[in-house]
């Protein structure tokens, strides 16, 4: 395979064709529940499960599985084994 990995750190006068004239989104977001909090400015007390990124595919919608969600049920689970 023969792969570049390159880093623009200064722009030019002119735009690269195919590289630096067109502006493409990130295809995955935040999984975890701080970095989705992080992202959109979340409190504490905002429900994650609104605000998580969810992309197109051929029939549905998806979004991801939130790792570190703090639910009724994992307190209940915490309290249990202390």
């Amino acid at each position: 395979l023969a792969v570049m990995h390159l880093v623009v750190s200064k722009k030019g006068e002119q735009e690269i064709p195919g590289l630096t004239d067109d502006q493409r989104p990130r295809r995955l977001g935040p999984k975890r529940a701080s970095h989705i909090r992080k992202l959109f400015g979340l409190e504490k007390q905002d429900d994650v499960r609104k605000f998580v990124v969810r992309r197109e595919t051929a029939k549905k919608k998806k979004a991801p599985k939130i790792q570190r969600l703090v639910t009724p049920a994992m307190l209940q689970r915490k309290r249990y084994y202390k």
